[in-house]
């Protein structure tokens, strides 16, 4: 039986990366930082067949006992302040967390034992304001936020310690990948969180920032396929995860409230809300993941239009039971 630590294992990735490595018949370990009242909604299903241990990437001595202990052969980090926005008010934290915590989950790799296979989550929003499209994993990067640039540290000391200590080390480069366990901060969750309530007359308006970013959204449940398919090769390498093809949060909107039969969606909306601007957008992100494809037989299954009614139907039943 293998044996993979993941950190953020109660985060979107998290919960539907364990639920794919527990139906290979994986031990699944889930790193878990010391909180009064942890969220453990999104592993609620598989709680009773994983293993928690306590661990903070902030704390290099708890991340080396959790490798330790877990006596893993695989290592997925996950973990990070995710959220985009939130990192122009926490810039320091968002670099502790997501860039040097990857430091420290290599250290600790290094010290335990090299030969642990390590997954890094890297990010579209490195390549931010694009120079090529569609990005691909030679596209140089230009990060529009503190999360972006923590992103490409974490990015490049994956490269650094692959080349430095022979270190089964991989990147996936996923671009936007969302689902019904998205957290309601992100932009997605946010809309179809809002578009199942207005349906059932519990909520008048749905504020946003601009409805013209255009992101490459594909399904998380899809996405975590490839990580685990990253850490199966012969050799380590860095892979672009996307769908290939974008769509304008204004589409995203549009087929929402689709999903609930309101085609007059405008008069429910209210965009370029001050707020809900970033300091630095990011335009238009399309991956390529053609070297996913043609290297580790990985293609996407869920469309835009799929997702979306995913998300909203999940929505719905959330907010019925309420």
């Amino acid at each position: 039986m293998k044996s993979a630590l993941i950190t953020g294992i109660t985060g979107q990735d998290g919960s539907y990366l364990a639920e794919l490595l527990l139906r290979k018949g994986y031990k699944v370990y889930g790193l878990v930082r010391r909180l009064s009242t942890p969220n453990l909604e999104n592993i609620k299903d598989i709680y009773e067949k994983i293993e928690l241990v306590s661990g903070d990437l902030l704390d290099q001595g708890s991340l080396t006992d959790a490798i330790k202990y877990s006596n893993a052969e695989e290592v997925y980090n996950l973990a990070a302040q995710s959220f985009v926005r939130a990192s122009w008010e926490q810039p320091v934290l968002t670099g502790e967390f997501t860039a040097l915590g990857v430091t420290r989950i290599l250290e600790a790799i290094r010290t335990v034992n090299p030969k642990i296979k390590l997954y890094q989550a890297s990010s579209s929003e490195m390549f931010g304001k694009v120079t090529e499209t569609p990005q691909k994993e030679t596209t140089r990067f230009h990060p529009r936020s503190p999360y972006g640039v923590a992103k490409v540290y974490g990015h490049y000391i994956t490269l650094n310690y692959r080349e430095s200590y022979n270190i089964f080390a991989c990147s996936g480069i996923l671009f936007n990948h969302e689902s019904p366990r998205r957290g309601i901060e992100f932009v997605t969750r946010k809309i179809t969180n809002a578009v199942a309530r207005i349906s059932l007359g519990k909520q008048d308006k749905l504020e946003l920032g601009s409805l013209e970013p255009k992101r490459d959204w594909g399904f998380a449940g899809d996405y975590v396929e490839a990580m685990w398919l990253m850490l199966q090769q012969e050799k380590a390498d860095d892979y672009v995860i996307a769908t290939g093809e974008n769509h304008s949060v204004k589409e995203f909107v549009e087929e929402a409230f689709k999903v609930v039969g309101i085609e007059d969606w405008q008069k429910y909306v209210v965009a370029n809300t001050a707020k809900h601007m970033r300091p630095a957008e990011v335009d238009y992100l399309i991956g390529d993941a053609g070297k996913a494809e043609k290297v580790l037989g990985w293609k996407p299954k869920t469309s835009f239009k799929e997702l979306v009614k995913m998300m909203v139907e999940a929505d719905l039943a959330r907010e019925k039971d309420k």
